[in-house]
This record gives C-alpha cells, structure tokens and sequence, in this order.
C-alpha cells in the first residue's frame, strides 16, 4: 500500500462536546437512514441511537441492512425496518417525513444525487413551493468545539445570487440556533475588492449590501478572500477593517467546488469534524460523505436533533 499523502491528517476527528450537550437537551427524533445496508451509515446510526440522538429507521435492502448488522453485531430487532431498495429508500424516507412520522432523514450509502433526488423535488412534499434549500457544513478543528459553518459545498452548484441569500440565511438562523447571538458571514471570493471581471466579487457586494437590510442580526461582510476570513495579521497587513476578519462564524461559498473542496481539505488534511445538514425542507436532511467516519455522522445527527428541536 503507498505512503499516505503528507497533506493528510493523522488526527483522528471527534464530535464536538458543544453540539452534543445541547443536542442532548431536546427531544430524540426519529431518523428515517436512507439504504442502510452498509458498515459505515449503520455504526453511525448506532452510535447516535447510543449516544440519546435518535430513534433510528433502517430504511433500504432488507438482506444487505440485515447483513451489515450482523457483521457488527448490531441488534436491529426492536428497529423499524422497511424494504425499498435503491432509490426507493429516499422516495419512502420523503414519505414518512412528509406525513410525520419521521423527524429527520440521515443518508447512508447511496450517491449525494440519488438521494436528494428523492427528498427534494416539489413533489416529494418536503418544501413549500418557491422554497430554496441550502446545505451547511458545521466544522470544527481537532482542538475547539468553536464552528465554522460553511454553505454550499453539497446541494447548490453554481447558486445565484438568490440562492446564496438563501443559504446565508438558512446558515444565521442555524448560527443563532447554536447560541451565536449575531453571526459574522462571509462571502468568500478572491479578493475583497468588487473587479466587474470577476463576477463572484461583484455578486458578494450585491449580497453583503441585501444582507444590511434583510439581515440585520447578522454581521456580513464580502467580498472577502480567505486569508482575510481566518487571519487578523494578514488583515491588519493588508489595511482591511471589518469584524467579520479573523474571526467569521460563516463562510458562504460563490459554488459547490469551492465549498466541497474546503471542507474535505478542512477533514483530511486538519482533521476536523464536518457535520452536514440540508436546511429549508420540511424536516432536516442528514448529508455527509460516504467516506466519512462515525463521528461525523454522530455529530450530523446531534446538528439534526438541534435543528428539528428549532423547528418543533
């Protein structure tokens, strides 16, 4: 087997305390885990039922779910199980949530397209008509339970200007849900000057001026390169003055490439905790890696039970 690659991380990654303990203060839901017949979503599931953080229904291939159980000697008897293989799973979790019964839908081990493609369509049921949705990654380092909420590296693929409205509104009610009272965003782009070549940069000054207005719970600052969002030196260096410097709660990534790539760099190669959430819908969507560990889906289902108790 090669050398690992010196850029990845040989910290292993934990769920933060934080988001635990206050999970742990709300009502358990009941979490539909969309094909469940796998080792990865299963042990994640299991430790989050363990851990007081949900209610789990196995959702997928009935053999292959039964399968993976026993090969983790994991006891699914007293568990609601429904066969629907494929891409059925994600139709049947949409149903469940749309008619209540259940409060949360986790994916397992199914493509991010497949799932979604179930859950997200208008006539799924799981969002009001003219309802965009957004995706928010809640990441923190080996070493603070601090987030860094990051939105959009996994739904919204070259979003508009409306689009990252939404988002960044869908990410300040999450950051007040966690306990920031008023949330420093910013809209990531190369540079914090508005150059009508580079469109993102316009886009952002466009956003950032809405968001004085629409969002004045929030402070946002962008255009904003990334040096700039995470060091006060190289602000101070460069003579930019906003408290959004050094010190944002959010970043709103300008596409799906640049916020998929910062948080799978920000995992592999920091070793930080990613849990991933779709918000606007009418339940909360679980959405990590396959790739990823336990601890990440642990801690997306403690971010779930955070958001469903804001929705209750």
């Amino acid at each position: 087997m090669p050398a690992p690659h010196p850029f990845l991380s040989t910290i292993l990654p934990h769920c933060p305390q934080r988001l635990l303990d206050q999970a742990r203060s709300l009502p358990v839901p009941r979490v539909a885990l969309v094909n469940a017949g796998a080792e990865n979503p299963l042990i994640g599931i299991r430790e989050a039922a363990r851990a007081g953080l949900a209610e789990p229904i196995l959702i997928g291939d009935e053999t292959k779910i039964r399968a993976a159980a026993e090969v983790l000697d994991f006891d699914i008897s007293q568990l609601r199980l429904i066969h629907a293989p494929h891409a059925q799973a994600a139709v049947k979790a949409a149903e469940l949530a749309r008619i209540g019964d259940a409060d949360a839908i986790m994916k397992g081990q199914v493509h991010t397209s497949t799932f979604l493609k179930g859950l997200l369509p208008s006539s799924a049921g799981l969002r009001e008509k003219g309802t965009r949705c957004g995706h928010v990654f809640h990441i923190t380092t080996p070493h603070s339970d601090r987030p860094l909420l990051l939105t959009d590296g996994a739904l919204n693929v070259d979003p508009d200007v409306q689009t990252r409205q939404a988002c960044l509104t869908l990410a300040v009610q999450l950051a007040q849900t966690l306990g920031i009272e008023r949330p420093k965003a910013a809209l990531l782009a190369p540079t914090e000057d508005p150059i009508p070549s580079v469109q993102n940069t316009m886009e952002s000054a466009e956003i950032a001026a809405w968001a004085r207005t629409h969002l004045p719970q929030a402070i946002v600052a962008g255009p904003i390169a990334m040096d700039l969002i995470l060091s006060h030196e190289a602000a101070t260096i460069k003579g930019y003055d906003s408290p959004v410097a050094g010190d944002a709660d959010i970043i709103v990534s300008p596409n799906i490439t640049t916020g998929n790539a910062l948080f799978k760099l920000m995992v592999l190669g920091m070793g930080c905790c990613a849990a991933g959430i779709v918000l606007g819908a009418k339940v909360p969507i679980l959405l990590t890696s396959r790739s990823q560990q336990a601890p990440a889906r642990i801690a997306s289902a403690a971010l779930g039970v955070i958001a469903a108790g804001a929705r209750a």
